[in-house]
């Protein structure tokens, strides 16, 4: 049930609990419209997971009438706020106070004001996607660099990193701030910064939204015991979600509120005054960013942002990850739209790969081979990628910085080590300036790396010696499938599903985390192999739906009885199977993995779990 106020309120009025419990809808199977219809009783058992799921769900009516706390941070506009109400859902139960603190009605008008400022800008935005992807389709087109007079006018550069961005050689990476425990930890580790990551690394559910966004209150304001000042901590790089995530649980004008939107707003109403007097932020991961009118529009929201609270502009500093393909023929001129607000861009490899079989998935000459075995930074088309991110970065004055080591270093296995030092060695001989490591067990191993180098930075080593062009960035690797590279694939699709519905972002899997960057190129491939008859490598097998059937089922009965310690678990399993079933073999690619489950029922269900 939403809670829904008017805005001129100071706090929303008291809502006395129901006598019994609310009924919650019943939810239907998915229609399937580019495959055969399951047989009964598979849509009867699923049907039955998930009620069995929604029957354990309790709605918490809690007393929401609390006196807001008072925030940290003057708000330039007035205290009479629109009579236009904001609907937002009620608070999980043990998230009253997060809740409290952070939805205040000050708080709300910011963030309603801020998705009317931008809602048609973003509609037209995600139009331009479409427009894009339907050109690449149709013409069948390959992309090229942007001509752009202004960026690439040799005379500008970013302007300056602050103090405590110079130095951005390690970083934490898919720190979600949803997981108290693992967040605490990080705040009190030796490295630059902290991925504080609401996309890749996190799951979106409404508990999650509010406890990582109260963590992070938490930790700015000093709220957390034997944690320092903010200033004394690793800077905390923000990460909200990236453009194609909804928050459905606010609603303005009666739509749902943009997720990047409602995580920005928030972060920057409560923590961003803070942050500016201990000259610790704000700063931010920017995510999924596929072109430069979409750095042109965060720099906008940026500038708006600072002018309503009453923040000079500049302030605001951000790193745009390239992980699109059609990103990297643009990184000048994200840069130029950005110089204001910009430290650097950011390589990574898994949603870059992926983003491959997003746009261009449908062609043959784009078939990417195993990952495992064929695709890594040392293959022509990624290196020629990180190179142009350290020579257009560098040029102008930015960091270039590689992406997130996944090992997890469960022992101290000398060859381990080794093998994660020698790749993180290549990327800083090749020019970044820094990188992140996920395990914090592997801290000491990069930090006594970067002492035999003696740098802060390598700003000042421009490449002018790399000279990529379009061919260099599409150039597929050679290579094949092996049966083991697809059975991975299919695991990881799978697990990344399971961990989702039972609201956590990522997983180890085999001694590394896997995110919905894995998740992404793991089930991007299963599709692309399907739809253009890969074979394996050995026994020549093609890949059909029904290979891909039978080795779902396979993990599935293996890991029922390996990994899944419960009925729930088991439950989940065979609902997480079903819905990677129906992803892998749609007629047309599904764009994000994580668009798909959140807009998907089963998962919606789930969320009430926690609630």
């Amino acid at each position: 049930m939403p809670l829904c106020f008017p805005l001129q309120d100071q706090h929303p009025p008291a809502m006395d609990p129901p006598a019994t419990p609310p009924k919650l809808p019943q939810p239907q199977l998915r229609e399937r419209t580019e495959r055969m219809e399951p047989s009964r009783s598979r849509r009867e058992e699923r049907l039955r997971v998930i009620n069995t799921h929604l029957n354990l769900a309790r709605r918490c009516h809690k007393d929401a009438a609390q006196k807001p706390k008072p925030v940290s941070i003057g708000w330039r506009g007035t205290s009479a706020v629109e009579a236009v109400g904001v609907e937002v859902e009620l608070p999980p139960k043990g998230l009253e106070e997060a809740h409290i603190t952070l939805l205040t009605p000050p708080a709300l008008k910011f963030v309603a004001d801020l998705t009317k400022q931008f809602n048609s800008e973003v509609d037209l935005m995600l139009n331009e996607r479409v427009r894009r992807k339907v050109e690449l389709d149709v013409t069948g087109n390959r992309p090229e660099f942007l001509v752009n007079p202004q960026a690439q006018a040799p005379d500008w550069r970013v302007d300056p990193a602050p103090r405590r961005l110079q130095d951005r050689r390690l970083d934490l990476g898919d720190v979600s701030p949803a997981n108290t425990e693992h967040f605490v930890a990080a705040l009190k580790c030796m490295v630059n910064g902290i991925q504080t990551d609401f996309d890749d690394g996190h799951c979106p559910t409404w508990p999650a939204q509010l406890r990582g966004l109260y963590n992070v209150f938490k930790a700015v304001h000093g709220l957390f015991p034997d944690i320092g000042d903010i200033g004394s901590l690793p800077v905390l790089m923000l990460r909200p979600r990236a453009w194609n995530m909804i928050e459905h649980n606010m609603l303005v004008d009666g739509r749902e509120v943009p997720g990047p939107l409602f995580d920005f707003g928030l972060l920057m109403f409560h923590c961003a005054g803070r942050l500016m007097q201990a000259e610790s932020g704000p700063f931010f991961y920017l995510s999924k960013v596929e072109g430069a009118n979409e750095a042109r529009l965060w720099n906008e929201i940026f500038c708006w942002a600072q002018d309503q609270l009453g923040i000079p502009r500049g302030t605001i500093k951000s790193c745009v990850l390239i992980e699109n393909v059609l990103a990297s023929f643009q990184m000048e001129a994200i840069l130029y739209e950005l110089r204001h607000h910009s430290i650097g861009l950011n390589c990574g490899i898994w949603d870059y790969s992926a983003s491959f079989v997003n746009k261009f998935g449908h062609r043959d000459d784009f078939v990417l081979p195993d990952r495992n075995k064929y695709v890594n930074m040392q293959r022509h088309f990624l290196r020629s990628y990180m190179d142009l991110v350290v020579h257009t970065c560098h040029r102008r004055g930015a960091h270039a910085t590689g992406g997130m080591v996944a090992t997890m270093l469960v022992s101290k296995d000398s060859f381990l080590v080794s093998q994660v030092t020698s790749a993180k060695l290549r990327e800083l001989m090749a020019g970044v300036d820094g990188f992140m490591v996920y395990d914090l067990r592997l801290v000491p191993v990069m930090l006594k790396l970067y002492r035999t180098f003696g740098f802060i930075n390598q700003i000042d080593r421009v490449r002018d010696d790399v000279k990529v062009t379009p061919a260099d960035l599409l150039e597929m690797p050679a290579g094949g499938v092996t049966l083991e590279g697809l059975k991975h694939n299919v695991a990881v699709g799978i697990l990344f599903i399971a961990a989702w519905l039972r609201g956590q972002g990522h997983y180890v899997y085999k001694g590394a985390v896997e995110d919905s960057a894995t998740a992404e190129i793991s089930r991007s491939q299963v599709w692309q192999w399907i739809r253009h008859k890969a074979t394996l490598e050995v026994s020549g097998e093609v890949i059909t739906r029904k290979l891909v059937q039978t080795l779902i089922k396979e993990f599935v009965d293996a890991a029922n009885t390996e990994i899944a310690p419960d009925e729930a678990a088991r439950a989940r399993l065979s609902v997480a199977a079903e819905i990677f079933e129906e992803v892998v073999t749609k007629r047309d690619f599904p764009e994000f993995l994580t668009t798909y489950l959140n807009q998907d029922h089963t998962f919606r269900a789930h969320q009430k779990l926690s609630c």
